[in-house]
């Protein structure tokens, strides 16, 4: 059997790109055959509205809010979720105390708890609240279960070298947690992001990516709403590449001094 050959950097940005592109086309034809920007816009015609948006202060302004409340909500998810999943391994009562919440947030729709929240709280703070209920299950569950999946055997040693809470906390649990919490947070992150505007788009503060996507749609104004979903699409990718860059750097910091 022959080796594999290295793929160069050349052909793997191929290989990413093909398939987009083959859609984008397929775009391309259905706006064409339709005839009815209206209804479909060309690639184009999308492309030349976000470019003209992203020359506007309103494009940034907006993303800024946006991503400032929804980020808020993404880091209170983190360190609740992280901070009740070591509270509930310690205790118990606590695990079964919060399961029928967790629970409950897990299968209740989203377009349920932006509803139901808006009667509590001010559309401006609704995509921050949404965002944490969002995040707050998948990084609790991730956490709690690499938690309870602790190697027995280990704990056993600690017991025998008589390990402080803080060295067993370095030393075990954190090399134990510390995976599925990277994957947790980019899992959440995602939920987080698409949550957060679909509540802007229901909640329609003022000057942020869900009201304009809502104009776009009162107004028939197709290619400015493919064009915000575009710069969705594309800040979603850039953001979760810097996050996932970021967590990756502090897990590995911090595995190097457990």
């Amino acid at each position: 059997m022959s080796p594999k050959r290295p793929t160069s950097p050349a052909s793997g940005i191929v290989e990413r790109l093909w398939p987009v592109l083959v859609w984008v086309a397929v775009w391309a034809l259905a706006a064409h055959l339709l005839g009815q920007p209206v209804l479909l816009p060309s690639p184009l015609e999308a492309l030349g509205r976000l470019s003209e948006l992203v020359m506007a202060g309103e494009f940034w302004s907006s993303i800024a809010r946006s991503l400032g409340r929804i980020a808020l909500g993404f880091v209170l998810a983190c360190t609740l979720g992280v901070l009740l999943a070591a509270l509930a391994y310690a205790c118990d009562s606590v695990r079964r105390l919060l399961a029928p919440v967790v629970g409950a947030v897990k299968a209740a729709p989203v377009a349920s708890f932006i509803i139901l929240v808006l009667v509590w709280v001010s559309s401006r703070d609704l995509s921050l609240v949404i965002s944490f209920l969002m995040g707050f299950p998948i990084m609790y569950t991730n956490v709690l279960e690499a938690l309870r999946a602790t190697d027995a055997g280990m704990l056993e040693m600690a017991d025998v070298f008589r390990l402080s809470v803080a060295d067993r906390i370095r030393s075990i649990y954190l090399s134990q947690a510390l995976p599925s919490f990277e994957a947790a947070c980019s899992l959440a992150l995602g939920f987080c992001w698409k949550a957060g505007i679909a509540a802007e788009v229901i909640g329609l503060p003022d000057h942020t990516i869900g009201d304009h996507l809502h104009d776009a749609k009162i107004y028939l104004d197709t290619p400015s709403l493919f064009a915000w979903t575009l710069a969705i699409i594309v800040l979603s990718l850039i953001i979760e590449k810097a996050v996932r860059a970021l967590i990756s750097r502090a897990v590995a910091h911090v595995e190097a001094h457990a």
